[in-house]
């Protein structure tokens, strides 16, 4: 059997074999099933710890400079003022729609990501280039279902009422409808800045994961194994985080408030990124860096973990 090893971890199993790994007593429907199960339980979790930075981040993003009246001066005050103008509940502006999204969405990630990596197992590619391929392939995949959830939820984080003010989700979504319908314009605006954003994360994110964690030894020591694990995925939703985020810039401004009311300044993927480089400066492409990072950092590794242990158990038990 063909095997891939790293330096004092034992055999581990190439591409080609995890088709015939697939074939055991349950069959196909049953191992979908974990991974769609195992999946949607990672995402939930993520974002329920994680998502009042997320409103940070998005905050961030769609400020147009200094000359922005409403721009926050630091991570800190971004935070403070936050909290004093829209109270505890303005953190989780916008969790609706993420976690009405994060079940279909992780559960897509996480299993496209499985039949990809079979499919390409087929392939004369090597274990590495096919974890991050396969990766690629599952933020595609995961760009087109989400992207919808994200209109709604960006235009909802960067109202500033106070929480109570702030329509309900399923109103602003109609809103939306209403106003631009279902297409580019509208409830799917931004498309290909979130295929941009998603496409680059999850292709560094699994790619990096997977091959570090097979050439670091495994640890028999159970605490010593979750951190190893913790450990490759904070680093893997690190720097996922800061090659991906002018994409995720581009998707801010393209799906948020325009400068202008009535007219359109951000329309598409590449264009945003010029515009905010040429009038902003190459640093502006990098906003919301810090709090993208505290997010997808110990998220991305969160997620890892959650998925791994569940689809074990899951596969253990059911």
């Amino acid at each position: 059997m063909a095997t891939t090893r790293g330096p004092g971890s034992g055999p581990q199993l190439s591409p080609a074999h995890w088709v015939k790994m697939s074939r055991k007593p349950g069959g196909l429907l049953q191992e979908a099933s974990h991974q769609i199960t195992a999946g949607g339980s990672a995402g939930l979790v993520e974002i329920c710890l994680m998502h009042p930075l997320d409103v940070v981040k998005t905050r961030f993003q769609i400020q147009r400079g200094k000359t922005d009246p409403t721009s926050y001066k630091s991570l800190g005050d971004s935070f403070r003022t936050i909290f004093r103008t829209e109270g505890w509940f303005g953190f989780y502006k916008g969790i609706l729609p993420p976690i009405m999204a994060e079940t279909p969405k992780r559960a897509v990630k996480f299993f496209t990501f499985e039949q990809y990596k079979k499919l390409l197992g087929h392939a004369s590619l090597s274990p590495g280039l096919t974890f991050a391929v396969a990766g690629l392939g599952s933020g595609l995949t995961e760009a087109v279902v989400v992207n919808p959830f994200e209109v709604v939820k960006v235009s909802l984080q960067a109202n500033r009422n106070a929480f109570t003010e702030q329509p309900s989700t399923f109103v602003q979504a109609w809103r939306i409808i209403t106003a631009d319908g279902l297409g580019f314009r509208g409830l799917n605006k931004g498309l290909t800045a979130t295929l941009g954003r998603h496409g680059v994360f999850n292709m560094v994110y699994f790619g990096f994961y997977f091959n570090v964690k097979n050439i670091i030894p495994v640890n028999e020591e159970p605490t010593l194994e979750f951190l190893r694990k913790f450990g490759i995925g904070l680093v893997s939703g690190t720097i996922a985080s800061m090659i991906n985020i002018p994409f995720d810039v581009a998707k801010s401004r393209i799906q948020g408030p325009q400068p202008e009311p009535g007219k359109i300044k951000y329309r598409t993927c590449f264009k945003t990124m010029a515009t905010v480089y040429k009038e902003e400066g190459f640093l502006a492409l990098y906003k919301g860096l810090v709090p993208k990072i505290m997010r997808l950092g110990p998220g991305g590794a969160v997620m890892l973990l959650v998925y791994e242990y569940a689809y074990a158990w899951l596969q253990e038990n059911w």
